[in-house]
């Protein structure tokens, strides 16, 4: 069987696995659930962004990522990561989410993410908002940020948020998928996975966590295939 080379590996790799099927019922109560979690989460995304700041002029000045900080906007994503895979980013899993940045090995949802020992002083300024747009266009498809405008019977314009994206749709089908059969779809977990990856892929890169250009691929299940054979000999 091939590998990935080293050089190959992206370096922000988002792991999940389906230990077995969530209940037919509590995803109808998870959103509640989660509250905590989102509300931690609120103070913890300023955090991220005003840390992010502070990298963005330390890589301007010193062309590196200051360790401590990269490693708690890491947490940061981590954590958002598993509260996504238990609420309503996947619902694939019952297991309730822990309140820490570190990493959790025996959690059903992981993520890692490289730490880079320089980056480029000159992309520092652009890649966030110009690289980016590309992918940020994919995302609006994928999460329901894209807005339509058009023309009412009166002649003024309107607009209006396309609230369906692709991942919220996929989490509905998921969830009349376990109300009516207890299972969960494999291929929808996949998909569900692979637009999760791209999401947390794109976030980290503008988040200037590596100058590495996010992949345009979907990488689907929950198996990342950039991931090292290290983190693949911890697998239980």
């Amino acid at each position: 069987m091939s590998t990935v080379s080293s050089s190959a590996i992206y370096p922000v790799r988002v792991e999940a696995s389906q230990e077995h099927a969530p209940s037919r019922w509590l995803w109808l109560v998870k959103w509640l659930l989660a509250v905590p979690h989102y509300v931690i989460l609120f103070f913890l995304g300023i955090a991220f962004v005003a840390l992010t700041v502070v990298a963005l002029f330390a890589i301007l000045f010193t062309g590196r990522y200051p360790r401590p900080l990269f490693d708690f906007n890491v947490g940061v994503l981590r954590w958002y990561w598993r509260v996504q895979f238990y609420a309503n980013g996947a619902l694939a899993t019952d297991r309730y989410p822990p309140f820490t940045l570190a990493d959790v090995p025996d959690y059903p949802a992981r993520l890692h993410v490289d730490y880079p020992e320089r980056l480029s002083r000159g992309q520092v300024l652009v890649k966030w908002w110009l690289l980016a747009i590309p992918h940020y266009l994919v995302l609006a498809v994928f999460t329901g940020g894209l807005v339509l405008s058009g023309t009412a019977g009166d002649g003024t314009r309107t607009s209006g948020p396309v609230t369906f994206g692709l991942l919220p749709l996929l989490v509905i089908f998921v969830a009349i998928a376990l109300l009516f059969t207890g299972r969960y779809p494999r291929g929808i977990f996949d998909l569900v996975l692979g637009v999760n990856r791209w999401i947390l892929r794109v976030v980290a890169y503008a988040a200037l966590m590596t100058d590495q250009y996010p992949p345009f691929r979907l990488a689907l299940g929950g198996d990342d295939p950039e991931r090292t054979e290290d983190e693949r000999q911890l697998d239980p």
